[in-house]
C-alpha cells in the first residue's frame, strides 16, 4: 500500500508526465477513472485545469483533440470554417485591392466622339446610297438657363435621389443585373452621374469593360465636380430623339421654344423621352400615345411625391402634345421613311440601341431593291397622288402606305411611307392605328381549315360550305345568340351563299359567324402565327375579329400574306442585310423559317383569294397580268381602304388612309380623288396591279402550285357575273349580281342564264312540303315553285320564308333544302335558319 493519496477511481497519477500530457482511460486505471488534462483529478472535484471525466467519454474527447480522424465521403468536399473564413478574407483583400488599383489606373478621359459624330449611311441591296443621316443637333446651355421645374422633372424621371446619393448605386446595379439575367428585361441601374459618364466620356456599348470604366470614372468625377456641374453636363449630352442632343435642342425640336420658355408639363414630357426617345414621340408614333402618357404621368406624380410641385397644380395640367417633326432636308421623299423604319428595325431587334445608333458611323445595307422601290413610288403617284386636287378639301386627308415582301425569304423589297418625309412625317407603312378591314377575313378561313373546323350543322368548313348572308344576322354561339349582329356593306342581304362567294363579296355576317364557329381564340392564334404581332391594338378574340377591327400595320399585313403565299411557311420580315462600323459587322436577327399553318390551309385560302381577283371585289388587280390572289378591305367610315395580295413570288399590301394634316385625327375619304367611295378594289388594287406588273416584268410568269383540302374543289368556281342567290333586300331594290355556286354533292346543271324547269311545291297544310326543284346556279326562276304553308317563295333564287316549313324552302342553288330534319319533315316554327 502506497503512502501516496489514492485516486478515487483506483488509479495513480503517473509521474514524469508534464501537466499538459494526455493519456487514455486504459493508462489511467480503468473505465471509472476520469482523464486528467492538467494537474490532479480528485473525485468529482475539478480544480483549476483538472476536469472530472465520465469514464470513457472524457478519454474519447481527449483522443479527438490529440488526433482528429480524416474526413471521408462528401465531407471532404466541404471546406472547414477556417478555410471559408480565409477565403472570404482573401476575396475581400483582392476586391479592395482591385478597387484601389482601378481607381488609380482609370483616368477621366477626354469627351467621346459623340460631339462630332459621323453620319450613318443607308444603302439599297445593290450598294447604291439611299440616304445619309443628318448632323448632330446640339446646343449647350448653363444649368441656370433651365427652369428649376424642368430640372426636377428630369430628376423625377431618372434619379430622384441625385443630390443626396453617391456617384454609383451598387444595390441598383446588382438589382438591374439580376432582373436582366432572370428574364425580366433589361433594367436601368445607373445614376445620373453614371449616365453622364456614359454619354460624354465613353459610349453606349453594353460591355463589361465599359461598365467597369463607367464605375471608376463616376466615382472620380463625383469627387472633382459638383452635383450641379454633373447635372448640367447630363442635360447637355442626353439624346431626346428627333436628332436632338441636349435639352435645348430638344425644346426646339418638340416645342419650337428655347428651354427657358418650357413649362412644367412640357418639361415632364421632355424628361419622359429620356427613357425611350422614339417610342414616346406621339407625333411620329401616334399608336404609342398611351405609353407616352403613362410615362408623363409617372414623372409628374414623382414630382408631387418629392414635393416639387403641388397636387392641385399637377391635377390642372394637360398633356402637352409636341409640334410637328422638322426632318433634315436630306431625308426628303421616301428616304426619311426608310431611315426611320431601318432604325426602328435595328433597335427593336436589339442589334444596336438607339443612343449608340444616333452617334453614327454605321454602314447599313437594306433589303430594299431600287427597281421595285421606284416602281412602287410611281404606281402610287400615278393612281393616287396625281389624282388629288386642291379644289377638293377631302384630298388633303389622303395618305398612302405600301410594302412588298419576297415570300420565299421574308425580305422587304419595297416600301412606301408617304408623299414626302419632310411633309408627312408619319410612316404609313409601319403605323398601327388604322383598321385593316376585310383583309383580315382570309385569316379566319385559314384558321378554319387549319383547325379542321365545322359549322353549326357539323359540316367541315370548305370554300363550298354554305352560310347565311342575311344582313345583321345574329351570330350564334354554342350557347345560343351572342348578341353580335354585324351589318353587311350597304346593308345588303345575300341569303345562303358559299364561303367562296362570301369572300368574293366580303360578306360580314358570314365571316363573323365563321369566326365564332372556328373559335375567336383560334383565329387570333392563326393570325399571330402568320405574322400579325400579338400586341396589335384591338386584336381581340371575339366574332368581330373577322371584320378587321385590329389595327395592324401595312408591313404586318404584308408579312402575313407572304406566309400564305409561301404555302404557310412564315419568314419574319427582314429589312437589313448587313450592318458594320469601323470594318466590324454586327450580328443580325436570326432568319429561321417555321411552318405557321399547314400547307393545305394556306393553299386553300389562296384558291378562294384567286376568285376575289378573278370575279370578286379585286378585279382591278388583274392589271398585274399574273396569276394573283388578294382581298379588299375597308375600315369603318371609309377611313382606310386596303388591297392585300400576292403572286407566287411577291406579296404586296397597299392602303389609302385619311388623316387631318393639322390635328392628326382620322378622316373619312368619301369623295376623295373625285370618287364617291374609297374602296379597296379602287386605287389600292390599281396601285397593286401596276406595281406588281412592273416589279415582275423581267421574270417568267408562274402559276400557283396548290394542295387543297378535301372537298375544296367540289363546287363550281364563280365565273363572270352569272346570277346566283339574290339578296332579299337592298337599299336600291336592285339585287347585286353574284356568282352562282352549287353546294357540295349537288349535281351541277349546265351554266348560262337559261331558265330551269322546277316541279311544284305542294306546301301541305300539315307542314310537310312537297317536292321543289328550284333553279341551278345562274338559272332563271323555277316554274311551278309555289309557296309552302308558312314558307316563303319556292323559286330557286328566292328568299327564305319566315314560317320554317321545308316544303317552300328554295333559298339554295337548285332549290336545295337547307333546313334541318329529314326530307319531308317540318322544321320547328319560329327557329332561326341554321347554316350548312
Amino acid at each position: 500500500m502506497s503512502d501516496e493519496p489514492q485516486q478515487p477511481g483506483g488509479g495513480h497519477e503517473h509521474r514524469g508526465r508534464p501537466p499538459g500530457d494526455r493519456w487514455s482511460a486504459r493508462e489511467n486505471g480503468g473505465a471509472g477513472g476520469g482523464t486528467a488534462a492538467f494537474g490532479h483529478q480528485d473525485g468529482g472535484h475539478q480544480d483549476g485545469g483538472q476536469q472530472d471525466g465520465g469514464g470513457g467519454e472524457g478519454d474519447a474527447g481527449t483522443a479527438k483533440k490529440r488526433g482528429r480522424p480524416a474526413r471521408t465521403g462528401w465531407r471532404r468536399a466541404v471546406p472547414s470554417w477556417r478555410m471559408a473564413l480565409g477565403g472570404v478574407f482573401l476575396l475581400a483583400v483582392l476586391l479592395i485591392g482591385g478597387l484601389v488599383a482601378g481607381y488609380e489606373l482609370v483616368e477621366i478621359p477626354a469627351a467621346n466622339a459623340s460631339a462630332t459624330a459621323q453620319s450613318n449611311v443607308y444603302l439599297y441591296k445593290d450598294g447604291s446610297v439611299i440616304a445619309r443621316s443628318g448632323d448632330i443637333n446640339r446646343e449647350n446651355v448653363e444649368l441656370a438657363q433651365i427652369p428649376l421645374t424642368v430640372q426636377r422633372a428630369v430628376l423625377a424621371a431618372e434619379d430622384r435621389d441625385f443630390y443626396s446619393e453617391r456617384a454609383v448605386d451598387l444595390m441598383a446595379m446588382v438589382r438591374a443585373a439580376w432582373n436582366t439575367v432572370s428574364g425580366k428585361g433589361t433594367q436601368g441601374g445607373s445614376t445620373i452621374t453614371q449616365q453622364y459618364v456614359k454619354n460624354y466620356y465613353l459610349g453606349q456599348e453594353q460591355t463589361i469593360t465599359r461598365k467597369i470604366k463607367e464605375f471608376f470614372i463616376a466615382v472620380k468625377l463625383n469627387r472633382e465636380q459638383s452635383k450641379n456641374q454633373i447635372l448640367q453636363g447630363y442635360l447637355n449630352t442626353s439624346y431626346f430623339g428627333r436628332n436632338a442632343y441636349g435639352i435645348q435642342a430638344a425644346a426646339q425640336a418638340y416645342y419650337n421654344k428655347d428651354i427657358g420658355e418650357i413649362t412644367t408639363a412640357q418639361g415632364a414630357y421632355l424628361a419622359s423621352l429620356l427613357n425611350a426617345p422614339s417610342a414616346y414621340d406621339v407625333v411620329v408614333h401616334p399608336e404609342n400615345r398611351a405609353a407616352a402618357l403613362g410615362r408623363w404621368n409617372y414623372v409628374l406624380d414623382g414630382m408631387v411625391k418629392e414635393k416639387w410641385i403641388g397636387a392641385a397644380e399637377r391635377a390642372a395640367m394637360e398633356f402637352p402634345v409636341p409640334g410637328k417633326v422638322k426632318p433634315p432636308t436630306g431625308l426628303s421623299g421616301q428616304r426619311g421613311y426608310i431611315v426611320q423604319a431601318v432604325d426602328d428595325y435595328l433597335t427593336s431587334h436589339g442589334v444596336v440601341d438607339e443612343n449608340t445608333l444616333a452617334t453614327g458611323g454605321y454602314r447599313i445595307t437594306t433589303t430594299l431593291e431600287k427597281k421595285k422601290q421606284n416602281a412602287l413610288v410611281k404606281a402610287v403617284d400615278d393612281n393616287v397622288m396625281s389624282q388629288t386636287s386642291g379644289e377638293r378639301a377631302v384630298d388633303r386627308y389622303v395618305r398612302v402606305g405600301g410594302a412588298s415582301i419576297d415570300p420565299a425569304t421574308g425580305r422587304v423589297v419595297a416600301m412606301y411611307g408617304g408623299v414626302d418625309y419632310t411633309k408627312q412625317y408619319v410612316n404609313n407603312a409601319t403605323r398601327r392605328d388604322y383598321q385593316v378591314g376585310s383583309t383580315f377575313k382570309p385569316f379566319v378561313f385559314t384558321s378554319a381549315v387549319d383547325n379542321d373546323s365545322i359549322n353549326e350543322r357539323g359540316r367541315h368548313i370548305t370554300p363550298g360550305t354554305y352560310y347565311d348572308g342575311e344582313n345583321k344576322r345574329m351570330v350564334q354561339g354554342p350557347n345560343g345568340p351572342t348578341g353580335y349582329a354585324p351589318a353587311n356593306e350597304d346593308d345588303r342581304s345575300y341569303g345562303y351563299i358559299t364561303v367562296s362567294t362570301a369572300t368574293d363579296r366580303s360578306v360580314n355576317t358570314v365571316y363573323a359567324q365563321m369566326a365564332e364557329d372556328v373559335g375567336p381564340d383560334r383565329v387570333k392564334r392563326t393570325a399571330v402565327a402568320l405574322g400579325i404581332p400579338a400586341s396589335t391594338p384591338d386584336l381581340t378574340p371575339s366574332p368581330s375579329i373577322a371584320l378587321g377591327v385590329a389595327t395592324a400595320s401595312v408591313l404586318d399585313m404584308t408579312e402575313a400574306y407572304a406566309t400564305l403565299a409561301d404555302h404557310g411557311r412564315h419568314h419574319a420580315r427582314v429589312l437589313v442585310d448587313k450592318v458594320s462600323k469601323g470594318g466590324e459587322e454586327l450580328t443580325l436577327p436570326d432568319r429561321s423559317t417555321r411552318q405557321a399553318v399547314g400547307r393545305t390551309a394556306a393553299d386553300t385560302t389562296t384558291s378562294i383569294l384567286q376568285s376575289v381577283v378573278e370575279g370578286g371585289t379585286g378585279t382591278a388587280a388583274q392589271s398585274a397580268g399574273r396569276p394573283a390572289a388578294g382581298k379588299t378591305g375597308t375600315a369603318e367610315d371609309d377611313k382606310a381602304a386596303w388591297f392585300a395580295g400576292y403572286t407566287p413570288g411577291l406579296a404586296t399590301v397597299v392602303a389609302v388612309m385619311g388623316q387631318d394634316p393639322k390635328t392628326g385625327t382620322q378622316k373619312s375619304l368619301y369623295g376623295a380623288l373625285g370618287l364617291s367611295r374609297m374602296s379597296g378594289g379602287g386605287p389600292p388594287a390599281q396601285i397593286w396591279g401596276q406595281y406588281t406588273e412592273a416589279a415582275l416584268r423581267t421574270t417568267a410568269v408562274k402559276d400557283f402550285d396548290l394542295e387543297l383540302e378535301d372537298g375544296a374543289d367540289e363546287f363550281a368556281p364563280p365565273t363572270g357575273t352569272d346570277t346566283g342567290a339574290t339578296p332579299s333586300q337592298g337599299p336600291s331594290g336592285t339585287p347585286p349580281q353574284l356568282p352562282g355556286t352549287i353546294p357540295p354533292g349537288s349535281p351541277q346543271s349546265p351554266g348560262g342564264n337559261e331558265p330551269a324547269t322546277g316541279s311544284t311545291s305542294t306546301g301541305n297544310t300539315d307542314g310537310t312540303g312537297g317536292a321543289n326543284t328550284g333553279n341551278p346556279p345562274g338559272g332563271g326562276p323555277a316554274t311551278g315553285g309555289g309557296p309552302a304553308n308558312g314558307g316563303g317563295p319556292a323559286n330557286g333564287g328566292g328568299t327564305i320564308g319566315a314560317g320554317g316549313d321545308r316544303g317552300g324552302v328554295g333559298d339554295g342553288p337548285g332549290g336545295q333544302d337547307l333546313r334541318p330534319g329529314a326530307p319531308g319533315t317540318p322544321a320547328p316554327h319560329g327557329t332561326p335558319t341554321p347554316h350548312q
